[in-house]
């Protein structure tokens, strides 16, 4: 009944702010959803970055692409805190992020086989690198113009 009374009244969801659409969004109080935020995006950094020491170690490319994209999942985990893992779901496989999600995801799973079951050092390597850019790309549409920005800046720094 709310829903239609601001419908109504000429308030849409786009007219919410973002905290009355996160407070929407999950039964969690908005402290409890901000702090797991925090914590699932600083774990994602640590393993990002402990994944990324490991693999000077000999051997060590196995450990960091495991610990490189399990840190990538728990920063992209971290959002479902903030908006819910339904609208997360839903955003992720909006025709503008379409393409980034799935060769994000993509990277996610063929990095873990040519660590762990090809043994493929340097395919390793180049995947979690596509994981980096498709991550990047991914979270840059979130951004308005921001995309336009980078596609900008690439095109006239190579002329």
């Amino acid at each position: 009944m709310e829903k239609l009374r601001r419908v109504l009244s000429g308030q849409d969801d786009e007219e919410q702010g973002l905290t009355a659409q996160v407070l929407e969004a999950s039964s969690l109080s908005y402290n409890t959803r901000l702090k797991w935020f925090v914590i699932c995006f600083v774990c994602g950094i640590f393993f990002s970055v402990l994944g990324t020491g490991l693999l000077w170690l000999p051997g060590g490319i196995k450990l960091f692409a495991v610990f490189y994209t399990f840190g990538n999942l728990a920063a992209l985990a971290s959002t479902c805190f903030l908006m819910g893992p339904v609208k997360q779901l839903k955003k992720m496989f909006e025709t503008t992020r379409l393409l980034a999600t799935i060769i994000m995801l993509l990277c996610f799973v063929l990095t873990l086989c040519a660590a762990l079951w090809w043994h493929k050092k340097g395919l390793a390597l180049l995947f979690c690198i596509l994981q980096f850019l498709s991550m990047t790309w991914y979270s840059l549409s979130y951004i308005p113009y921001a995309r336009d920005a980078v596609i900008k800046c690439c095109s006239s720094l190579l002329s």
